[in-house]
C-alpha cells in the first residue's frame, strides 16, 4: 500500500513541510491503495472523500478512531439542540449521512479493508440515533449518550454483529445503526418509566 505513495502525494503544494493534514501517517495510508477503484481520480478527490468518511479527519486519529469519530455526532447533536422539531432534524441528518456513507463504502473498503476504522460515519449515525428522542439535549445527556452508544458499538449486540456480515456501505453502517437503537432505548428508558434521572430530562423539562 505504501508503494508509489510518495509520488502520489508529491503534487503542487504537497511538499515535505509538516503541519498539513495530509502529512499525518494515518491519512496518507488511506489515500492511495495498491489497486484503487478509480485510478484516474486525483489526490484532491481522494482527500475530499477521506475527509467525508473520516468526519473531517476525526477517524484518522491514531488512538481509538471510532471513539474520536463519535465526537462528530456529538457536535451535530449539540448544534441542532435548539432546532425544532429536534427529532426531525436528527432523522434528516442521519439519513443524509447514511446515503453519503453508503455511496462511499466501497471506496473506503478498497482503501482500508472491510469495515475500516478510518470510516466513522457509522459512529456518527449511531450516536445521532441514540440522542434522537431526547429533545433539546443537555450537555449531560450528550455525555451519557456518548458512553452508552460506545458501549453498544464496542460490545456489539447479536443483531448488530449480524449486520456486519453485509457487504459494502450498508454493512459498515447498519451495525452501528442497530447499536444506536439499543443506546436510544437505554437512554430513554428512565423517562419512559417516569424516573427523573438528570440525562432523561431536556433543558425544557422533558423529552
Amino acid at each position: 500500500m505504501e508503494r508509489g505513495l510518495a509520488g502520489f502525494l508529491a503534487g503542487p503544494g504537497l511538499g515535505a513541510a509538516g503541519g498539513h493534514p495530509l502529512h499525518h501517517g494515518r491519512v496518507r495510508l488511506h489515500l492511495h491503495p495498491s489497486r484503487p477503484p478509480h485510478p484516474g481520480r486525483s489526490l484532491p478527490m481522494n482527500t475530499l472523500r477521506l475527509a467525508v468518511v473520516s468526519c473531517l479527519f476525526l477517524g484518522c486519529s491514531p488512538f481509538a478512531p471510532g471513539t474520536v469519530g463519535t465526537l462528530g455526532g456529538v457536535a451535530i447533536a449539540w448544534l441542532l439542540r435548539h432546532q425544532q422539531p429536534y427529532l426531525l432534524w436528527i432523522v434528516v441528518c442521519a439519513l443524509i449521512i447514511y446515503l453519503v456513507g453508503r455511496s462511499l463504502g466501497t471506496w473506503a473498503e478498497a482503501h482500508a479493508g472491510k469495515d475500516p476504522g478510518i470510516f466513522v460515519l457509522d459512529e456518527v449515525i449511531g450516536y445521532l440515533i441514540t440522542v434522537a428522542w431526547t429533545g433539546a439535549p443537555s450537555p449531560l445527556t450528550l455525555i451519557v449518550a456518548f458512553f452508552v452508544f460506545r458501549f453498544f458499538d464496542i460490545f456489539k449486540p447479536p443483531l448488530a454483529r449480524r449486520m456486519e456480515k453485509i457487504g459494502g456501505g450498508d454493512g459498515i453502517l447498519l451495525d452501528d445503526v442497530v447499536s444506536g437503537f439499543y443506546g436510544l432505548i437505554l437512554v430513554m428508558l428512565p423517562l419512559r418509566l417516569f424516573v427523573d434521572l438528570p440525562w432523561s430530562l431536556s433543558p425544557g423539562g422533558g423529552g
